[in-house]
């Protein structure tokens, strides 16, 4: 059995990416309140893997939880791109019209803007979690509120399902990146299947000192399918680059990290990695 960490309560997308990732295994989910206590659940457990969302088509980065990876040092070892379709749940027996409040996770209550415009008396809050606002519903027994939710959640927590496929953009993916210490990620890291990676790195101020790396990158073929920058806390305007890649020869892409190290100040190798399965619209 595996152990796997995420953030939110049970129902939540986390959860169902780590399912559909690890298909045909049994899972222990581990649900935790934030993304820091995910890795902190996953440095004191050896066994437990963690598994947390990187960016969405419609949010854009989680941005905080680039710097999280990089100081928790745990290798990236796999990555889920799942389909996010959400739903309105309520009390058993409750009825749209009898709606007065809906509570979710900033981003899903973002990703159904459309079909809250319609609901222009009803009352929008913000909540931690999507399943946990599920749960809330239930547990606290609020017969006036709705949660957006998945669809799992609605099930788990014994929630009525009002309105399904409410998000305003049906190609609405979130990534997920699995990550975790060494030996228990070992068998997911099949040499031959090793496409993707992810890195870090800082630079000197030099002038044109990105426009340099970039070129060696592009000299051995690597695609860079993403790169984001972000403060580094503590320094006046200097950046931390983070850069995902996807490669076919696997050696070019270690010489191609070879050959920045004289051009950059710091550099981490976030994680080498298969290309990840894509849940269908």
């Amino acid at each position: 059995m595996r152990k796997v960490a995420i953030q939110g309560g049970l129902g939540a997308y986390h959860g169902i990416a780590a399912e559909n990732f690890f298909a045909g295994e049994t899972l222990e989910i581990i649900p935790c309140p934030s993304f820091r206590d995910v890795f902190k659940v996953v440095d004191a457990d050896p066994k437990v893997i963690g598994i947390m969302a990187i960016e969405n088509t419609i949010a854009g980065s989680l941005l905080q939880n680039y710097e999280l990876l990089r100081r928790g040092k745990f290798p990236i070892c796999g990555e889920y791109k799942l389909r996010i379709s959400h739903c309105l749940a309520a009390w058993p027996g409750r009825k749209l019209a009898e709606i007065k409040e809906i509570q979710s996770h900033p981003i899903a209550l973002m990703q159904c803007e459309s079909f809250l415009d319609r609901l222009p008396s009803v009352k929008v809050v913000k909540h931690e979690d999507t399943a946990l606002a599920a749960r809330d519903v239930r547990e606290k027994a609020l017969h006036d509120t709705a949660a957006i939710c998945s669809a799992r959640a609605a099930a788990i927590y014994g929630l009525e399902v009002l309105a399904e496929g409410i998000e305003t953009n049906k190609h609405n993916f979130t990534r997920f990146l699995v990550f975790g210490h060494k030996e228990s990620v070992a068998d997911l890291l099949h040499e031959q299947l090793l496409t993707r990676a992810s890195i870090a790195f800082t630079l000197p101020h030099h002038e044109g000192s990105l426009s340099k790396v970039l070129s060696v990158f592009s000299f051995y073929d690597i695609n860079l399918t993403k790169i984001q920058s972000l403060p580094i806390i503590g320094r006046e305007w200097e950046y931390m680059f983070y850069v995902d890649f996807a490669f076919g020869d696997r050696e070019r892409f270690r010489q191609s990290l070879s050959a920045i190290r004289p051009l950059v100040s710091e550099l981490q190798v976030l994680g080498e990695y298969p290309e990840g399965r894509q849940s269908l619209l």
